[in-house]
């Protein structure tokens, strides 16, 4: 591997969890990446019509509206990118506006990445010559300094990767510009004076980097566009680490979805079960996947929470909206890009042994097969050995519905569901014949868990032509549904009322408002589910939730180690260790961290032992962390 290889950016990795540390959630087994800082409009538009740009193809209307659309965040309502810039057009003899349209229109994207990058870098040197006509004007100096740091955001992390003395520099730069413009003192006792040498000298410097580095924005690499100083050229051979643009949300969903697993219904520990808890671990691992999956931290549990939902995810250009994901598209892995926008919908997995064929349009018969078509396929990983596939197929067949407070075993109603719910129910079974003298409950078979393994085109798809029958989509259980917002395949639906009001129109079923009324409540009655939601209290804290699942997954080395499986050892410790350690700062006692650490260290010492394939060493240190283990366990908080 190239030494000049970048890995991630650990700027953004430190920030994460310093911020995590005034977090009184986390998030179990996750990434561990928060949610950012606002950003400025412009800095923000940038970056994301960048992002879209290195897609094959590109969706310029997207890019479009990043420029035209209005913006939302506070101070800058309904205004435009193009209006925000504009102010530059007098001072720099420029009309950038015009420049970016015309990039967009001609779909040019070398010739956006450059009229952007100018107005980006101008609109900089525009707050800083602002700022500098206000010195002794402490607070509107201050405010132009700090609206074009927030501006220079948009590049400070690929500077830092790719030009370390200059990123420093630059720093020095900005913190000078901080301090010199002069402020009204602590508690607005006494002034301190502005030092305009100083800020003349540390504006130039900025404005000198920004011009000689981007002021031309001419292109050093050929491929992907990337805000690059202009000292780093294509045959520096320099990877920069995966990024994602302002926006994104990788964090759980909230309120956290309640686990609910078989075997523990049963009555059985999963530490007894080898490959659920290896598949748990597999689950909960971004190791799995490949580039740039693996580098972001995303995991089977990053879209799927608990074998629920993650509504908060949200990454632009990929996500059509929070909680969906063009999976089969450029970024994750281009060889399986379809040149399609389909963003999809994530699914429960909740009751997954029952709800074969796998994929919204049910093309997989066999989980076996789903699941390394999302590792391989979908995230660029390495093919999975047979017992990863046997330990995560085997974990997922594990997740259980939520109990449902209204149905009885056969799926009809019980005694406790309401008259409107039971009149419901008369609808839900009532054949008619707009529908082709089937009812709601043919395909949604309430005695089969509402399903019926089949496809169905029920108009909900963009199909290619009239002839064409690519908008047939597998059928969804009903049960759980109240949580599992938005609906249909894509997520164009946000209600289960707007679900019934669709087939009312869509078939003409003419239902009135009361009759309609009544079948959302057996609707909801159907799909609520008993404590939806993981409660945290004093006896269930996020790090012992946290600590439990990886405590189990630790467990695995008993088979492991003895069975001197090297491979799947590794994987196993690479996964826990750095979750173990990010974990421990939702401990209720944050003086208990060096204990975490400890064992994480431990770990660390099995993996160098199992690298080096000592397999008495890692026997014996895998004893010492048992011991440690059992001392320190009980007093965690």
């Amino acid at each position: 591997m190239n030494q000049n290889r970048i890995f991630i950016n650990m700027k953004i990795l430190t920030t994460a969890l310093l911020i995590l540390l005034t977090t009184t959630l986390s998030q179990p087994a996750s990434a561990h990446i928060v949610t950012e800082e606002p950003w400025h409009p412009v800095a923000g538009a940038y970056l994301r019509a960048l992002f879209y740009v290195n897609f094959k193809p590109i969706d310029w209307e997207i890019v479009e509206r990043e420029y035209e659309g209005p913006i939302a965040e506070p101070g800058y309502q309904d205004k435009t990118v193009y209006e925000l810039i504009a102010v530059t057009d007098e001072y720099f003899k420029t009309n950038h506006a015009e420049e970016i349209r015309k990039a967009i229109k001609d779909k040019d994207s070398r010739a956006l990445y450059k009229s952007s990058t100018r107005a980006l870098t101008q609109y900089i040197n525009y707050h800083l010559a602002l700022a500098r006509s206000k010195i002794g004007q402490p607070g509107e100096a201050h405010n132009d300094v700090q609206q074009a740091k927030r501006l220079y955001r948009a590049l400070e992390d690929f500077i830092e990767q790719v030009d370390m003395p200059a990123y420093d520099q630059m720093g020095k730069s900005w913190l000078t510009l901080s301090t010199s413009v002069g402020s009204a003192g602590v508690l607005g006792v006494g002034f301190v004076e502005s030092d305009e040498a100083g800020f003349n000298k540390a504006a130039e410097n900025i404005k000198a980097y920004l011009v000689n580095n981007y002021g031309d924005s001419e292109l050093k690499e050929n491929g992907t566009l990337l805000p690059l100083p202009a000292n780093v050229s294509a045959k520096d051979n320099i990877e920069i680490a995966p990024w994602l643009p302002p926006g994104t949300n990788l964090n759980d969903q909230r309120p956290l979805p309640r686990l609910v697993l078989n075997f523990e219904a049963r009555g059985l520990d999963e530490r007894d079960l080898f490959l659920v808890a290896y598949g748990d671990m597999l689950f909960d691992s971004p190791e799995i996947f490949g580039d740039p999956a693996k580098s972001l931290g995303i995991t089977c549990s990053t879209c799927h929470n608990r074998s629920d939902i993650n509504r908060n995810f949200n990454i632009p250009g990929i996500s059509e909206r929070a909680g969906s994901a063009d999976v089969d598209g450029h970024f994750f892995n281009p060889r399986f890009n379809d040149h399609r926008n389909d963003s999809l919908d994530f699914p429960s997995l909740r009751g997954l042994r029952f709800t074969a064929p796998y994929g919204r349009d049910g093309r997989f018969a066999s989980l076996r097969d789903f699941t390394r078509n999302v590792i391989v396929n979908e995230f660029g990983g390495k093919e999975p050995t047979p017992l990863m596939l046997d330990a995560i197929v085997t974990y997922m067949l594990e997740f259980d519905w939520l109990p449902s407070l209204y149905l009885e075993p056969d799926g009809r109603l019980n005694d406790q569901a309401s008259a409107s719910a039971k009149r419901g129910e008369k609808i839900f079974n009532t054949e008619y014949e707009a529908m082709g003298g089937r009812a709601c409950s043919t395909c949604h078979i309430p005695s089969a868990n509402f399903l019926d393994g089949l496809r169905h085109d029920i108009g909900s798809g963009d199909s290619t032509g009239p002839g064409a029958r690519d908008s047939f989509f597998d059928t969804p259980t009903l049960i759980n549904v109240k949580h599992t917002a938005p609906y249909f395949h894509d997520g164009s639906i946000e209600t289960l009322g707007e679900v019934a009001e669709w087939f009312d129109k869509r078939y003409g079923l003419k239902l009135n408002d009361k009759q309609q009324a009544d079948l959302l409540a057996y609707l909801e009655a159907v799909g609520k589910g008993e404590d939806p939601y993981e409660v945290f209290d004093d006896e269930n804290t996020v790090f012992l939730l946290d600590w439990g699942e990886l405590s189990t997954f630790i467990s695995t080395l008993d088979t492991l180690i003895p069975a001197q499986d090297k491979f799947h050892t590794e994987l196993l410790i690479q996964t826990v260790s750095p979750d173990l350690r990010a974990d421990a700062v939702g401990l209720k006692d944050l003086g208990q961290a060096p204990m975490v650490y400890e064992l994480a260290d431990k770990l660390d010492e099995i993996l160098e032992a199992v690298g080096a394939e000592d397999w008495e060493k890692s026997e014996s240190i895998w004893a010492e962390y048992k011991i440690i283990e059992e001392k320190y366990s009980p007093q965690f908080k």
